[in-house]
C-alpha cells in the first residue's frame, strides 16, 4: 500500500476543494472499490477526502421525483419503503448486486463509480488501455467472455459491472453535481462514456466534481416490473448480461416500455428502440420476441462471448415476460 493523505472535511465545499486543488486526491465513501484498486496498486491516490460526514445521505420524495442523497447506502435505498412503492425495478437491481455486507457499506454515488471488473484490467502484467492508455487492450484477442457486445471500440471492450444503474438508465434518472464551477445535472443516460479513444475515462464528470444525489422521475412503472440477471453463481457475482424492464400495461396493452441492459457496453446500454417497438403492442410472448430481436441488431461478439448473442434476446424476452405477470 502507497502512504497517502486521509482528511475527512464536515463541508461540502471544503470536500470539493480538497479535490480540485489536488491532482493526485480522490473523494472515498464506502470504498468498497476503491480499496481494492489501491490494494493492487491499480489506484495510487495520494489523497483521499472522505465524505462521509456529508448531509448527503436522505431519500426523500419531492413533488415527482425520488431524490437520493449521493451517501445513502445500497441496503437503505433498496429497503426504503418509498423506494420500493414508487421505484420497485431499482429496488431489485440492488437488491441483485453485491453481498448483503457490501450492500451494507456501498453508495449510491460510489455505485455509479465502480470501474471495470475486467480481469485484464487488475492484471498490471497485462496491457490495458483502460488502466494505462497506449498500452493497448489484452481482452480484444484474449479471454473475453465477460466483455462487451455493444459500443466497443479497437481501444476497450471492457463492460460497466453495476446493477444498479442499469435500473437508473432505463427509468431517466438524473446525477446532480456539485464541483468548481458550481452545480449542474447530467441526464443518467450521459453521464457514463462509451470507451471510444478514451476508455480511461468512465464517466463525463470533471474533476473535482462531486455526486451529490441522483433523482428519479415519478411513472407509471410501479407494478410491470423486472431485473433479470444471469451470472454465474446465485450470489455476489457480476453479471454476464442482466436486463431491466419496466412495462405500463392496461388491458393487456402496453402504453410504456423502459428497457436497458448490463454487462454488454461500456456504459448501462439503453434499449430505446425495442421499448418504442413495444408501445400499442398486445403484451404477448410474440410482442416480446420482436422486442429482444429489435434490441439485439448491432451487436458484435468477441471469440468467447458469442453466447450472449442468444443469451441476450433469451434474457429480454424472459425480463419482460416476468414484468408483465408480476401483479
Amino acid at each position: 500500500m502507497n502512504q497517502f493523505q486521509y482528511v475527512r472535511p464536515t463541508k461540502q465545499q471544503a470536500a470539493i476543494d480538497a479535490v480540485t486543488k489536488d491532482p493526485n486526491a480522490t473523494f472515498i465513501a464506502g470504498g468498497t472499490n476503491l480499496v481494492d484498486l489501491m490494494k493492487r496498486g491499480i489506484a495510487t491516490p495520494q489523497k483521499l477526502v472522505d465524505i462521509n460526514r456529508l448531509p448527503l445521505t436522505r431519500i426523500d420524495h419531492d413533488p415527482g421525483k425520488l431524490r437520493i442523497g449521493a451517501l445513502a447506502l445500497n441496503s437503505a435505498v433498496a429497503d426504503d419503503k418509498q423506494v420500493r412503492e414508487r421505484q420497485p425495478l431499482l429496488a431489485q437491481a440492488l437488491n441483485a448486486g453485491a453481498s448483503a455486507q457490501l450492500r451494507n457499506m456501498a453508495t449510491v454515488g460510489g455505485n455509479m463509480l465502480q470501474r471495470t471488473r475486467c480481469s485484464y484490467f487488475y492484471d498490471l502484467a497485462m496491457p490495458c488501455n483502460k488502466r494505462e492508455p497506449g498500452t493497448g487492450c489484452g481482452a480484444l484477442e484474449g479471454i473475453n467472455r465477460m466483455h462487451a457486445i455493444f459500443g466497443f471500440s479497437d481501444k476497450c471492450i471492457a463492460v460497466h459491472p453495476s446493477d444498479m444503474s442499469v435500473a437508473l438508465v432505463a427509468l431517466d434518472a438524473t446525477v446532480l453535481v456539485s464541483g468548481p464551477k458550481g452545480d449542474r445535472s447530467i441526464p443518467f443516460a450521459d453521464f457514463h462514456r462509451l470507451p471510444g479513444d478514451t476508455p480511461e475515462k468512465d464517466t463525463n464528470l470533471e474533476k473535482g466534481e462531486l455526486i451529490t444525489a441522483v433523482e428519479v422521475p415519478d411513472g407509471p412503472f410501479t407494478k410491470y416490473v423486472h431485473y433479470q440477471k444471469v451470472r454465474e453463481r446465485a450470489s455476489y457475482a457480476f453479471a454476464l448480461l442482466s436486463v431491466a424492464a419496466a412495462l405500463d400495461i392496461e388491458n393487456n396493452t402496453i402504453k410504456a416500455a423502459r428497457l436497458a441492459m448490463g454487462g454488454v457496453a461500456h456504459k448501462p446500454w439503453r434499449l430505446t428502440a425495442a421499448e418504442q417497438m413495444l408501445v400499442g403492442k398486445p403484451a404477448t410472448e410474440a410482442s416480446f420476441r420482436q422486442a429482444a430481436e429489435v434490441a439485439m441488431q448491432g451487436a458484435k461478439a468477441f471469440k468467447h462471448n458469442a453466447y450472449k448473442l442468444k443469451l441476450g434476446p433469451n434474457a429480454i424476452v424472459q425480463a419482460l415476460r416476468t414484468a408483465a405477470s408480476a401483479a
